[in-house]
């Protein structure tokens, strides 16, 4: 297992690769990851762009505070996933450019919502499901997200952004990587629809 240093590390890492890339701007994300039985969440009003080992709040697994600052209102949805989800260890939730459009669009599979125009969505997380939109950080949303966490692998919260587990830091990244990479693509065929574009369904 990988120590509590490594850890930090890597989610400070990730929270400044996604900032500098534009994945994420001002406050507005939300990084956690599990260590010894415990939650380590980016506090509220947190900026990616200068993280720090001071900026996670410690909660145990049924949500207390242990240790620093106030946890990001969006606590409760990592506490969800993570209750439901034995697989995972850590989670990353951003509002990234593509799968905020895709997550604002109707669709017809809502347990599927994102098509496979590459195999490499399936590869690194699998279905994505779309989440019934309600206020960030609201009662309504969690109950939401809630109802249709085991029904899929990666999240799109509707006209909000995507939330995405995976066993550590760097896979739950990658998995993130790819589903902004895959909502892309599918928002260029969206927008392109003379495109004769092809799924591997």
């Amino acid at each position: 297992m990988d120590s509590l240093e490594n850890k930090l590390k890597q989610a400070i890492w990730i929270g400044k690769s996604l900032f500098k890339r534009n994945r994420v701007s001002g406050s507005s994300a939300n990084m956690s990851f599990i260590h010894e039985d415990k939650i380590y969440i980016t506090a509220s009003g947190i900026c990616f762009g200068n993280l720090n080992e001071e900026d996670f709040s410690v909660l145990s697994r049924e949500g207390n505070l242990i240790s620093g600052k106030k946890p990001s209102k969006e606590f409760p949805l990592h506490k969800i996933l993570y209750d439901n989800r034995p697989d995972v260890g850590a989670i990353i939730h951003t509002h990234s450019f593509y799968s905020t459009i895709w997550s604002s669009i109707n669709h017809k599979k809502e347990d599927d919502c994102i098509p496979q125009y590459t195999p490499y969505l399936r590869m690194k997380i699998g279905k994505i499901g779309l989440i019934d939109y309600a206020p960030p950080g609201s009662n309504e949303l969690f109950e939401l997200f809630r109802k249709k966490v085991t029904k899929s692998d990666g999240y799109l919260l509707k006209n909000h952004g995507p939330i995405v587990g995976h066993k550590n830091l760097m896979e739950a990244f990658y998995a993130l990587e790819e589903l902004e990479e895959s909502a892309k693509i599918a928002c260029y065929f969206k927008v392109h629809n003379g495109i004769d574009a092809k799924t591997i369904d």
